[in-house]
């Protein structure tokens, strides 16, 4: 199984329980959901998430996405995930609490 990871907030995650996909909010500003590798997790949480309280992190099969899945690079020239498309939660293998 290839995982990869997405931190978002427990109140975004929660908004969508009923739901059978998640929509990050990238995905209408950007066009895509911003995913990590195991190895970026820690990176993209320092960066981006400092002081952010109750988040969560999705553990993410990657052969089960039914969107499509293209590493890119970002700004720091570093191949991030990048999900074209809303996560199907059936591919959500674990939720882990931060």
């Amino acid at each position: 199984m290839n995982l990869i990871y997405h931190i978002v907030s427990a109140a975004d995650w929660q908004q969508q329980e009923s739901t059978s996909t998640y929509e990050a909010p990238s995905l209408q500003t950007e066009g895509f959901i911003h995913l990590s590798t195991k190895e970026q997790v820690a990176g993209t949480l320092s960066r981006y998430y400092q002081n952010v309280p109750d988040l969560l992190l999705l553990h993410v099969d990657t052969s089960k996405l039914t969107s499509e899945l293209k590493y890119e690079l970002a700004t720091n020239n570093e191949a991030f995930p990048h999900l074209y498309g809303p996560l199907n939660k059936d591919a959500v293998v674990h939720v882990e609490i931060l």
